[in-house]
C-alpha cells in the first residue's frame, strides 16, 4: 500500500505535503541554531552573571522538548493529530512572546522552555501523520525528502540569525522564528486534513499508557540504546552550548562563524546519507559500533594533542577533528533511535515518545555540564566527547552481550 486514502479523502499534493511536514519539523532546528550567533549579545543585554550562563538559552529548549514528547504522542493517538498540534503551537506562541519582549534572563529561560515544550508537538506528531497517510516505499520517499530539508536547516540557520542580528538585533530573530511558526501553523490549519479518523483512535487509559511506559523502561535492549542515545546527544548538546563562544570569540571567526558551523553540520548530513545506504547492506549494529570506536579514537587523539600544546591548536586541526567526530555522530543519530525502537514495534507510539524523552532528559545534565565547563579552550568539549564515546561504547557492548545471551 502506498497511500491510505481512507485516512484523508482529499490528501494534499505530494510536493505540498512534503514541504509542509519539512517546514514544521525544521521549526525545531531553526529555533535552536538561529540563536547561536546572538548568545553573547543576548547575555550582555539581559545582564547574565557569567558568560557561560547564556548557554542556558539553548539548553532550556531541549528540556521543554523532553517533557513535551511524553504528552503529545499519546494525546494525538487519543484525540487526533490536529488538536495536539494546535496545543503545541499555542505553547510555542506563548514562549516566543515571552522571549521576544522580556528584559529578564529568568523570563527568557521560561520562554525558551515553553518554546521547546510546544515544539515537541510538530517534532513528534508530524512523523505520526506521515505514518497515517503513507506506507512502504512511499513513506520512505516522503521521509527522505523531509530529512533532506531538515539536515539543511542547521547549515543555514546560523547565517539567517547572523544576518538578522547584524541588521535588527537579537529580538528580531525571535520575531522571525515566531513569524515562521505562525506561517506553518496556518498552513497546517488550512490545508492538512485530520489524518487519524475516530475509528482508529485509542481510548484514554492511565493504566494502558503507564503499562506501555513500564514495558519500554523494562526492556534492557530498548533502555540500553536509549541511554546510549542520551550519551551521544550529551556531547552534541555540549557542542551547541559552547560552539559560539569557542569559534566566534576565541578563534575570532566573528561573522564567519555561521559558515564554519555549516561546514561542520554538512558532515552530519553526509554521514546520514552514507549510513542510509550502508545499513541496507550490513545492518545497524556494525556501523554503530564502528562509529563509536572511531569517535573515541579521534577524541583520544585530539585530547592528547590538546594536553601537549601550550595554547589552543590551529583552527585547521580542530576542524579536522570535528569533521571526523560529526561524521561519526551522523551515523549514530541515524541508527541509535532505530535500535532502541527495534523491540517496541507493538507499542511504537508510546515507545517513540519514551525513547525520545528519556534520551533527551538523560543528555541534558551532562551536556549542560560540558558546555558550562568552557574555559576559553576546546579541552572541556573534546574531553566531553571522549567520555561520552567511551561510556556509550562500553554500554553498547553490554547491550549486545545481553541481546545475544537473551
Amino acid at each position: 500500500m502506498v497511500l491510505n486514502r481512507q485516512s484523508s479523502p482529499q490528501p494534499l499534493p505530494f510536493a505540498e505535503f512534503v514541504a509542509l511536514i519539512a517546514s514544521m519539523i525544521s521549526l525545531v532546528a531553526l529555533s535552536i541554531d538561529a540563536m547561536l550567533p546572538a548568545l553573547a549579545q543576548m547575555g550582555r543585554d539581559l545582564g547574565v552573571a557569567q558568560a557561560n550562563d547564556s548557554q542556558l538559552v539553548i539548553s532550556m529548549i531541549f528540556l521543554g522538548m523532553a517533557f513535551g514528547q511524553m504528552i503529545y504522542g499519546p494525546m494525538s493517538d487519543i484525540g487526533g493529530r490536529k488538536p495536539a498540534i494546535y496545543l503545541g503551537y499555542g505553547f510555542f506562541l506563548m514562549g516566543s512572546l515571552l522571549a521576544l519582549f522580556t528584559d529578564q534572563f529568568g523570563v527568557m529561560l521560561a520562554g525558551r522552555f515553553l518554546q521547546g515544550f510546544g515544539l515537541a508537538a510538530p517534532r513528534v506528531i508530524t512523523l505520526a501523520i506521515v505514518r497515517d497517510l503513507y506506507s512502504g516505499r512511499a513513506m520512505a520517499r516522503v521521509m527522505s525528502f523531509v530529512m533532506m530539508v531538515f539536515i539543511m536547516v542547521p547549515m543555514i540557520a546560523p547565517a539567517v540569525g547572523q544576518g538578522i542580528l547584524s541588521g535588527f538585533g537579537w529580538r528580531a530573530i525571535f520575531g522571525f522564528i515566531l513569524l515562521f511558526g505562525l506561517v506553518t501553523a496556518f498552513w497546517f490549519l488550512l490545508r492538512q486534513p485530520e489524518s487519524l479518523p475516530p475509528e482508529r483512535r485509542t481510548a484514554f487509559s492511565f493504566a494502558r499508557i503507564g503499562g506501555n511506559i513500564a514495558e519500554v523502561l523494562g526492556n534492557p535492549v530498548a533502555l540500553g540504546y536509549t541511554l546510549i542515545t542520551g550519551l551521544v546527544f550529551s556531547a552534541f548538546v555540549g557542542y551547541l552550548n559552547s560552539a559560539q563562544q569557542l569559534f566566534q570569540l576565541q578563534y575570532q571567526l566573528g561573522e564567519r562563524f555561521p559558515l564554519y558551523f555549516a561546514l561542520l553540520a554538512s558532515a552530519i548530513g553526509l554521514a546520514s546519507f552514507i549510513n542510509g545506504r550502508l545499513v541496507m547492506r550490513i545492518g545497524m549494529q556494525r556501523p554503530t559500533r564502528i562509529a563509536l570506536t572511531a569517535l573515541l579514537a579521534a577524541s583520544l587523539l585530539c585530547l592528547g594533542l590538546l594536553f601537549s600544546l601550550p595554547q589552543n591548536p590551529p583552527l585547521a586541526w580542530l576542524t579536522l577533528y570535528f569533521m571526523v567526530a560529526f561524521l561519526c555522530v551522523g551515523v549514530l543519530f541515524g541508527n541509535l533511535n532505530a535500535l532502541a525502537m527495534e523491540p517496541l514495534g507493538h507499542i511504537a507510539g508510546v515507545g517513540a515518545a519514551v525513547v525520545g524523552s528519556v534520551s533527551m532528559l538523560c543528555s541534558l545534565p551532562l551536556g549542560v555540564f560540558i558546555g558550562r565547563s568552557f574555559n576559553g579552550t576546546p579541552l572541556p568539549l573534546v574531553a566531553g566527547f571522549t567520555f561520552c564515546a567511551a561510556a556509550a561504547l562500553l554500554l553498547m557492548l553490554l547491550v549486545e552481550q545481553r541481546r545475544e545471551g537473551g
